[in-house]
């Protein structure tokens, strides 16, 4: 399940990263234009305040006070003619209108545009768009409403309409001795409210108590608590939806699984699940598909067997049935050990099937446990021949000797299993041969090879495959008059394979069939 978990982790932990690289490009857009907007709003009082009375005076006396007051803010104040060429309809629109313009030029310096008349823009390059040009406009808004009779000061300050925070004239403001002593004495006073993230600026009129209050004004704060939780609401929303997403993925193909396994359990041996994936659940997937085929396989063993071995049964049950009337009607004693003698070789027969049966069975079931051990493989294979040419004399089995190196003929094998399958296959060739058999191994630096060839009538192509079928007689070529019980092949094939190996069977030079075990030299432990 580790997959699993590493799969959910990596997942969560790019979902992470993917929603904290977007959450950072949202901040930095959101953020630019956030400060794109309290720049404009910092530089259009101050602008709007010049253009304002640049646009009520004599055009003879605009360049003197333009200069005195590009001294006195430290901002280099230029008039620039309207340009229909140089401006953008769009933007000189927006001018009329009486917004102003922010051209940055670095992080901090930008060049600011207003509007004067049809003719005329101010343009100014302020070094700092920042809370401080709300000094210079205080500066510059004493300076216009000290030109005023006190009680035409509120009505003069009415027609400022280019503020975006609050401006008002009062009497008592409160302030500590400290920053009332400094406001007499002709300087801005700025107090900061931390707690609420904004200053007030407050400045002394001439001849009489009037003071001018310019604010609240809203500092820039780059990362707002609303803002902050906001995007934390969204990275927990992306990513509970990205755990989702996961999750139920997951569900969804554990979900098949169970189904698969319910179904298999009510008896549908067919259901498999594709499910895909190399994780966990895809490993999962594939081996319960692999146990699904090999308990389907089983299962059709099963059936091949009880078929098999009550029909394989019936002959010799038979015969032994009609042994016993025969001993029963039996007059003479040679008579009686005659059908004795026949008995016994029936209930030998009998105890050979049931050891073909087990046999077979061992192999087909699981696994079985095998004594891999170095042997001269050609001595086995002289042995079995050896062993044939005791036990009958219809033919002539000829054994031809490996003529490799002693160490290739030293192979890592089951001894038991190989000598049982070199035994199957040539007491097989016995049974059809016409006079000859030929039995050889032969290794190669990788492969091991034993070959058993006999002039018999030989297998048809079609049938190469269908011949180590359990239970299975070719009656046309082989026929059943020869013997066996259809798993001598069988067994062979089962005993190559849990040696990594494959039994073959071709054409043989001697004109029958000729069966082949091919085998690697190094086993897989």
């Amino acid at each position: 399940m580790s997959s699993i978990f590493l799969r959910i982790y990596g997942g969560l932990l790019f979902s992470l990263v993917l929603v904290s690289v977007l959450s950072g490009i949202v901040v930095t857009i959101l953020n630019s234009l956030r400060v794109a907007d309290y720049r404009e709003d910092m530089a259009r009082a101050t602008f709007r305040l010049v253009s304002d009375t640049l646009a009520t005076m004599p055009d003879e006396q605009r360049q003197p006070w333009l200069e005195q007051w590009s001294h006195t803010l430290s901002i280099p104040f230029t008039m620039i003619p309207v340009s229909r060429d140089d401006h953008e309809a769009e933007t000189l629109e927006q001018l009329a209108k009486g917004e102003v313009t922010v051209q940055m030029l670095t992080e901090k310096s930008a060049i600011v545009t207003s509007w004067i008349n049809d003719q005329w823009l101010i343009q100014g390059k302020v070094p700092d768009v920042s809370e401080q040009m709300v000094s210079g406009t205080m500066i510059l808004l004493r300076h216009l409403l000290n030109a005023y009779p006190a009680n035409e000061r509120a009505q003069a300050l009415a027609k400022f309409t280019a503020f975006s925070y609050p401006v008002n004239i009062v009497t008592s403001p409160q302030l500590t001795p400290t920053q009332d002593n400094e406001l007499r004495q002709g300087s801005i006073v700025t107090v900061l409210n931390l707690r609420e993230e904004s200053l007030q600026l407050y400045a002394q009129l001439t001849d009489n108590d009037q003071v001018i209050r310019l604010g609240p004004v809203k500092l820039l704060n780059l990362y707002p608590f609303k803002l902050t939780l906001t995007l934390g609401i969204s990275v927990l929303i992306f990513l509970s939806l990205a755990i989702y997403i996961l999750v139920r993925g997951i569900e969804r193909r554990l979900r098949k699984l169970e189904r698969a396994a319910t179904r298999f359990s009510r008896g549908d041996f067919d259901v498999r699940v594709h499910v895909g994936g190399t994780d966990s659940i895809g490993r999962l997937a594939l081996a319960f598909n692999a146990m699904a085929d090999h308990i389907q396989r089983l299962l059709s063993l099963q059936k091949e067997m009880i078929r098999g071995v009550s029909h394989e049964l019936r002959t010799p049950v038979a015969r032994l049935r009609f042994g016993l009337d025969l001993v029963a009607d039996a007059k003479t004693v040679a008579e009686r050990e005659t059908q004795l003698d026949g008995m016994d070789q029936d209930i030998q027969e009998l105890d050979n099937l049931v050891d073909e049966f087990l046999t077979y069975a061992n192999l087909e079931q699981g696994a079985p446990t095998l004594d891999l051990k170095r042997h001269d493989v050609d001595k086995v294979v002289a042995q079995v021949v050896a062993e044939h040419l005791r036990q009958q004399n219809r033919v002539t089995i000829e054994h031809i000797p490996c003529n490799v190196l002693n160490p290739r003929r030293f192979i890592e094998i089951d001894r038991r299993y190989l000598h049982r399958a070199i035994q199957n296959l040539v007491g097989n060739a016995c049974r059809y041969a016409d006079s000859q058999i030929q039995v050889r191994f032969t290794s190669t630096q990788d492969i091991c090879r034993i070959d058993v060839d006999d002039d018999g009538p030989g297998i048809a192509k079609e049938q190469w495959e269908r011949v180590f079928s359990a239970f299975s007689r070719l009656d046309d070529s082989r026929t059943r008059k020869s013997g066996g019980y259809g798993l001598g092949l069988s067994i062979v094939r089962r005993i190559m394979y849990w040696h990594d190996g494959r039994a073959l069977v071709s054409d043989s030079p001697l004109g029958g069939a000729r069966f082949s075990l091919v085998w690697p030299r190094k086993q897989r432990h």
